[in-house]
């Protein structure tokens, strides 16, 4: 809940107009469990900071493309008597992480884009990359585009779509194993540490917008080692082949 009792001073007309949503979605979203219930003084509910966080959250999500029902599984994970800053923190931790939003693009607006003509095997290899998604419509595309100058580098390599494919799993399937833990250490180890230090969320945000980019040069010298290393052993084990 709140602070304190006191610190609830909002009615939920006030509530709708601090938070930029309507008295009938607010509602909705106490139905579903979104919000906790008003504090009650007489027959009227006020609302308060903690109000306020959870739905600053559910609209930090919903903006990223989160499913209700995923922001409904979302703030089941956050405890009921975290505070509007531990809230605060779940959202500040949220958006450094997310990828980019995509564009949808049409055939004409990707290949102005990219800056060349694309054929259907190039489209083919952008989908099997994860740059582009088709979508009902045909010729029409939802385009990661941040990633989009890589894709077109990708396509003068020539590699067949197939071995794309398999590559693509191999990062998927390791990609989630590695940020699950990550994940865990900066939840268990690093959170705790700078939520207890009493910083803004400011500076948490801070925090993860710096760790983001060390992570991920940690992952390509690892992985940059690791090539090295596979390839030294095979040529060992070629120099040990018998003949």
């Amino acid at each position: 809940m709140s602070d304190a009792p006191g610190d609830a001073t909002l009615t939920v007309d006030e509530l709708s107009v601090r938070v930029g949503m309507t008295v009938r979605t607010l509602r909705f979203y106490a139905g579903r469990g979104l919000i906790p219930p008003p504090i009650r003084r007489g027959r009227v509910g006020y609302y308060g900071p903690e109000h306020i966080a959870r739905l600053d959250l559910v609209r930090e999500l919903q903006a990223h493309g989160f499913t209700l029902q995923a922001i409904e599984g979302y703030l089941e994970r956050i405890p009921t008597d975290a505070t509007p800053q531990d809230i605060a923190l779940h959202r500040t931790l949220l958006t450094p992480w997310m990828r980019d939003l995509p564009e949808t693009l049409d055939r004409t607006a990707l290949v102005r884009r990219t800056g060349r003509d694309l054929t259907d095997d190039d489209i083919e290899m952008l989908v099997a990359l994860g740059v582009v998604e088709p979508t009902p419509d045909e010729d029409v595309f939802r385009v990661a585009t941040a990633h989009l100058s890589l894709g077109v580098e990708l396509l003068d390599l020539d590699l067949p779509v197939e071995a794309v494919q398999d590559a693509g799993r191999i990062f998927t399937d390791h990609g989630r194993a590695i940020a699950e833990e990550l994940t865990e250490v900066f939840r268990t180890k690093v959170w705790p540490h700078y939520r207890d230090s009493g910083g803004p969320p400011e500076h948490i945000q801070q925090l993860v917008q710096r760790f983001k980019p060390v992570t991920i040069q940690g992952l390509v010298l690892a992985y940059e080692r690791a090539v090295g290393e596979t390839q030294r052993d095979t040529i060992r084990r070629t120099r040990n082949k018998p003949r």
